[in-house]
């Protein structure tokens, strides 16, 4: 299938559709707190609201990070006024004063619930941050994202083994609890850690090109093209010891598509020309064995494997957002046309199942038969517009050319 002019532009149009309509309008409707200020810690799969839910660090930065971008890309101030309240909720209750970082987690009325430090939290921040003063010119956000990278190379870097710790006490110093959640083994490092921390060190690079960033980056990218990138099998291994010992046999199918077209984003925004060289190739690996391996009939992508075959064949919402821009990154990459059609397969997918017609924005996941899960939050501290949201303001970009 060719991807003509034609296709292109009537692809685009039904995306920021979807962007506009449902999804950045779900969020700007729904997620406001009025009673205690910021945004609601959580609604529920049948829009009940949970005014006494906790307010996670990732659903606010992310909050930040959507709107600044949107606002960014389409100049409307309405949402400029929702990046503006997750800007100034943030710096008011997640930045730890005393200690420098963000808090983990808050209580509904804004107080610390989880004071630890989570390197994946902190680098949350320093994405949205850095997002925010591209989209607005406020010096003080890239302060803080400046300040929040220094504070992660200091603490959370591991200068031994190299990579990051996945969390640390309030103060800085050494934890047992370092699992981002209940699904998450209690390891040293993981592949989520550090895919997250290239994600938002991408990002300020573009704002901040440093010398002391570019080491960062570039490290980074190193570390992921030689520890946590498969390269027999095109797959992210999950979980680490300190010295990079694999704990987990796990595939899952939508960090290996949303890596590969990180991993790619992160080496051309360094701009080093041999390593882009090198990423391109391990891009295109993993989207391979992503489409060989890890797409249904259906075009839908079911979340993990193991060494035996499938062991979630539920498709949960963000790998299908992230399918549609890593297929289609592959074939900018290679010309190849499988690819093309897996994106737009992965979109057609969403458009069948993901969206919730209903209530609005996307289910959190769906059965192999396509019907929706029970028991998932619409709005939490992991349910938030930034994969569905970026994937429309990815495609639309990419559409364009």
């Amino acid at each position: 299938m060719t991807i003509t002019a034609n296709i292109k532009s009537q692809w685009a149009s039904e995306i920021r559709q979807e962007l506009d309509d449902n999804i950045l309008a779900f969020w700007m409707k729904h997620s406001p707190d009025e009673r205690d200020g910021g945004f609601i810690g959580e609604i529920t799969q049948n829009m009940t609201r949970v005014p006494d839910a906790d307010k996670s660090l990732v659903l606010n930065t992310r909050m930040l990070w959507t709107f600044a971008s949107a606002y960014r890309i389409f100049k409307k101030q309405a949402y400029l006024d929702v990046a503006d309240r997750a800007y100034l909720y943030i710096k008011k209750h997640f930045v730890d004063v005393r200690n420098g970082g963000l808090y983990w987690m808050l209580n509904a009325q804004g107080k610390p619930s989880s004071d630890k430090k989570q390197v994946y939290g902190q680098a949350f921040a320093i994405y949205a941050w850095s997002e925010y003063y591209r989209a607005t010119g406020n010096r003080e956000a890239l302060g803080m994202a400046i300040e929040t990278f220094r504070l992660i190379e200091h603490h959370g870097r591991d200068a031994v083994h190299l990579g990051y710790i996945e969390a640390l006490a309030a103060d800085w110093t050494a934890t047992d609890e370092l699992s981002l959640s209940n699904k998450d083994l209690n390891e040293k490092k993981s592949m989520n850690t550090h895919l997250h921390v290239l994600e938002g060190y991408t990002n300020l690079y573009r704002v901040w090109p440093s010398e002391e960033l570019q080491r960062s980056l570039r490290e980074l990218i190193r570390i992921t093209l030689d520890h946590i990138v498969d390269r027999s099998t095109g797959h992210f291994k999950l979980f680490f010891d300190e010295e990079w010992g694999n704990k987990s046999d796990h595939v899952s199918y939508g960090h290996d598509i949303e890596g590969s077209w990180l991993l790619h984003e992160a080496a051309e925004v360094l701009g080093d020309e041999q390593l882009t060289k090198e990423v391109v190739a391990v891009a295109l690996q993993m989207a391979e064995a992503t489409l060989q391996e890890g797409v249904d009939p259906d075009g839908g992508i079911p979340n993990e494997a193991d060494g035996s075959g499938l062991i979630d064949t539920d498709k949960d919402w963000w790998p299908q957002a992230e399918a549609v821009v890593g297929f289609y990154n592959a074939y900018q990459l290679s010309g190849d046309e499988r690819y093309a059609e897996a994106a737009r397969a992965s979109w057609h997918f969403i458009q069948t199942y993901m969206i919730d017609r209903t209530n609005g924005e996307w289910f959190w996941s769906v059965s192999r038969e396509g019907v929706p899960t029970e028991g998932h939050p619409k709005l939490g501290a992991w349910k938030c517009p930034y994969h569905n949201g970026r994937a429309c303001f990815e495609m639309i970009e990419r559409l364009a050319h």
